[in-house]
């Protein structure tokens, strides 16, 4: 059985680590080995986990496209395993051209590229458009995978 190539959101949850709220992707429009899309309009709701007394404030898209990034693992793990665990190690040349995305009109477009990796770390490229396809967000992020913290082993005489 593959992966599907869509997906609505209940499916998303079960991929990523993200639930209830926290999960904010409501559809996987498209995927390959390379790339994903999604879409979603949790931007504008005003239970958003994220949003603050300001609204939601634009370096939230940098969780959008973690989040997208997370499912497209997820979507590239072999059949029946538990998809590597990961966390955001850093984002780069993250370029923000609004202040918030709670007032943005329709869904979020949030895509990410894997540019290079191995199975420890991985660097994407990301964007989030707004419907009309004007850029929002972009940047570059490092995922790192399953990567055990260095411990310091010490003897005593």
């Amino acid at each position: 059985m593959t992966a599907p190539q869509t997906l609505d959101r209940a499916g998303i949850a079960q991929r990523i680590p993200h639930s209830g709220s926290m999960c904010l992707l409501e559809r996987l429009e498209s995927w390959d080995a390379e790339a994903i899309h999604c879409s979603t309009t949790t931007h504008a709701q005003a239970d958003n986990p994220l949003r603050t007394a300001g609204g939601l404030l634009a370096p939230n898209a940098i969780e959008y496209a973690a989040q997208a990034m997370a499912l497209h693992g997820g979507l590239l793990a072999a059949e029946g395993s538990t998809p590597s665990a990961g966390f955001l190690a850093s984002a780069r040349n993250v370029k923000l051209a609004v202040a918030r995305l709670d007032d943005i009109a329709g869904a979020l477009q949030v895509s990410a590229k894997r540019l290079s990796g191995d199975d420890r770390q991985i660097l994407y490229e990301f964007t989030v458009k707004a419907d009309d396809g004007r850029m929002l967000a972009e940047g570059r992020a490092v995922v790192v995978l399953n990567t055990p913290l260095a411990t310091t082993t010490t003897t005593t005489e």
